[in-house]
Parts: structure tokens; C-alpha cells; sequence
């Protein structure tokens, strides 16, 4: 009995240093990603990180090689709740953990202040869906976007009001915010070449849910359409307290009230089709509608939901930070930053090239309206 007890301990210790070579053959390369997971868009958020974790999945059942070492990629999500100082405490958590690469974050808003901290690390940072063009103007070699930015978006919209929807007066609305500011002006610049008049403008807030004293101005200007630069958890009571003032304009936004929640959202205020147009900030033309329908049918499937916004693009944006490190055969950011941002990687939404700001190259836009409880395409622009 007391040889058999001796040998216990030794057969643990030959089986712990086996266990502990073949960990040595494992690398873990941690991704972050950050996105509102509390608060009122905590949806998109939850969108967004399930993008996330639906790409890690499949690059971990794949299995990655980088450097002569299989590698474990682990996501390190982290809420901002779409504040930007919460977003960057948790940039900064993300670096402290020394995170090989973040993917994030979801507003504009958080993810400009964000991306300095990323930047000063020297980690590679793609957003999903901020739009706000100051996000790679500031010089970061650092930031990229695989989403159209406001100035194409917001300037396709204000275009789009003036030629398709014969707008001649319009008002607009923005939340203050970098996203919903932004996406505003950019409306505003793309309206008025067009010789629309723009009979007033007005400001909320993103937290914001009575807009009586702002709609009742607008009202009085007896404008074609309302716009709003802001996020479907304050466009859809925006649009409930319209129809109950009895302004009949039609409704246009940016990207950030194109979900399929706004249905919910602003219940029976959404109106016939073309009632309300608004712009996503990227979009398949039909050579790659096939693979997006896949996806959505993939996402479902493993969530149980339907995807709300940008989970495609979170999707796309791990797999092309992936494959730049395949290229690179190393998870360093230092050695895959170089690939990154030559990327010509196909994903899902389309092939996604950088410029040298780290801009989209060819950004598609696709426009949308409302039918029957869901939200129906109109084009895909670029």
C-alpha cells in the first residue's frame, strides 16, 4: 500500500509536466471588444458582442496557427454603456489585460475618446459602426472602421430627401451626441446643395423621452420632413409624440435608428412604407446578399434572435483582424499592424479594403424604410 501511495503523487507530476508542455504549444490571443451592454441601446450593444463571440467561435473550431503555435482566441468584452468616460475606463482595462487587438467601439462617441488610449498602446482598433469622421482624422495609425462614415451617410440621406422625396423643407434634430451631431450636419450639407430649406433645427439629448416643446416648434414650420441624428431608443418616442401633435412629415436617420427594434419602439407611429427612411452605414449589393442571408440564418440559429444592426460587420471586422495576423504569422500588434492596413479581405459584407486614414475604401450605404412591421430595403448606394 505504501509503494502504491508514493507512485499517486508521481504519476500526477508526470501527467502535470505533459500537461504543462503541451499549454507551451498553445497560445491565447486575447480580442476585446466594448459596446453599451446596459443602458437604453443595450440591445445594439448585445448585437454587437454577439458578432464578436459568433467570429471567435468559428476561428477557435477552425483552429489558427501563428508562429509554429496553435492559439486560443479568448474575447474580453467589456460595457461602455455609451458613456464616454466609461468607455474609456474600460479601454484602458482592455489595455492593462494587454489585449492583442480590440474590436469596438459601437458609438462614435465612445469610441473617439477611446482610440487615443488604444493608440498611445499601440493596439489595432477597428469599430463596427462609429460613423463620426473626426474617428480617423485624429492621425492614429491604429483606428479603422469597415462602416461607411457620416459624411457619406448623412450626405446621401440629405440628397436623397431633396431628389427621391421631393423635400423643399426640412427640420432637423440631433441628440448632441458626436454620433448624432455628425450625422446632422452631414444631412444638413447634402440638403441644402440640393436648394432644400432647412426651417429649423433643434436639439435633445440621447436619454431624452418628451420632445413636446421641440416638436411643437417644428410644427409650426410645416416642414416635408423631420430628421434625426440620434439612436432608436429616442427616435421611436420621437415618433409616437409626432403622430400624436399631428405632424404628418415623413421621418428620416442615420444608422443608428435603422434597427428592426424601431418597429417595437415607436409602435403604431410607423407608418406606411416610405414613411420613414433611414441609412445603414454599409449594406451587400446581390453578388454577396447569399452570404449575408447566411450569416443572419447562422446568427439566429446560435442566439435565438434575429440580428438588430451591426453584428455582421463585428463579425467581418474580428475575421479580418484574424487574417491580418495569419498574414503576419503573429498575434504582436506591432507585426499585424502592417497587414491590417493593406487588408483585402472578402467577408461577409463585402470586401473591406482601408485608405490610409483607415476609412472604408468604396463604402456602401444601403437606404431603408418600413413595411408591414419590419424593415424593408430600398437601395444599396455608395
Amino acid at each position: 500500500m505504501q509503494f502504491k501511495t508514493k507512485m499517486i503523487p508521481l504519476a500526477g507530476a508526470i501527467a502535470f509536466v505533459f500537461a504543462g508542455a503541451a499549454s507551451a504549444q498553445e497560445q491565447v490571443v486575447k480580442i476585446g471588444h466594448v459596446g453599451p451592454i446596459s443602458g437604453a441601446i443595450a440591445h445594439l450593444g448585445k448585437d454587437n458582442e454577439n458578432g464578436a463571440r459568433m467570429a471567435i467561435d468559428e476561428l477557435n473550431a477552425k483552429g489558427v496557427t501563428l508562429g509554429g503555435k496553435k492559439v486560443k482566441f479568448e474575447l474580453l468584452a467589456e460595457d461602455d454603456g455609451a458613456d464616454p468616460k466609461q468607455a474609456t475606463s474600460a479601454a484602458q482595462k482592455l489595455v492593462d489585460a494587454h489585449v492583442n487587438g480590440v474590436i469596438g467601439h459601437l458609438n462614435s462617441g465612445t469610441t473617439i475618446p477611446a482610440s487615443k488610449i488604444y493608440h498611445d498602446a499601440g493596439i489595432p482598433q477597428i469599430s463596427p459602426s462609429a460613423t463620426n469622421p473626426k474617428y480617423t482624422q485624429q492621425g492614429f495609425k491604429t483606428a479603422f472602421r469597415v462602416v461607411a462614415n457620416d459624411g457619406q451617410l448623412g450626405g446621401t440621406l440629405g440628397r436623397y430627401a431633396a431628389d427621391q422625396m421631393k423635400a423643399k423643407k426640412v427640420a432637423v434634430i440631433d441628440d448632441r451626441t458626436a454620433y448624432g451631431q455628425g450625422v446632422a450636419e452631414e444631412f444638413v450639407k447634402g440638403a441644402k446643395a440640393k436648394g432644400v430649406q432647412v426651417v429649423a433645427q433643434q436639439y435633445t439629448n440621447d436619454k431624452a423621452t418628451d420632445f413636446n416643446a421641440i416638436l411643437t416648434a417644428i410644427k409650426a414650420k410645416n416642414p416635408d420632413v423631420v430628421f434625426f441624428g440620434g439612436m432608436d431608443a429616442v427616435a421611436g418616442p420621437m415618433l409616437r409624440q409626432m403622430k400624436a401633435l399631428g405632424i404628418n412629415a415623413k421621418f428620416m436617420g442615420g444608422d443608428g435608428i435603422c434597427t428592426e427594434n424601431l418597429v417595437n419602439l415607436a409602435g403604431d407611429a410607423i407608418g406606411e412604407p416610405g414613411k420613414i427612411v433611414c441609412a445603414e452605414a454599409g449594406g451587400v449589393e446581390e453578388a454577396q446578399k447569399k452570404s449575408m442571408d447566411d450569416f443572419r440564418a447562422a446568427y439566429k440559429k446560435k442566439f435565438g434572435i434575429d440580428v438588430q444592426l451591426y453584428a455582421p460587420y463585428v463579425y467581418d471586422a474580428v475575421m479580418v483582424m484574424a487574417d491580418s495576423m495569419k498574414k503576419a504569422d503573429s498575434a504582436d500588434p506591432a507585426k499585424y499592424l502592417p497587414q491590417l492596413a493593406k487588408a483585402n479581405y472578402k467577408g461577409v459584407t463585402g470586401t473591406i479594403a482601408f485608405d490610409a486614414k483607415g476609412d472604408m475604401k468604396n463604402g456602401t450605404l444601403t437606404l431603408y424604410t418600413y413595411k408591414g412591421g419590419k424593415r424593408e430595403q430600398i437601395a444599396v448606394v455608395k
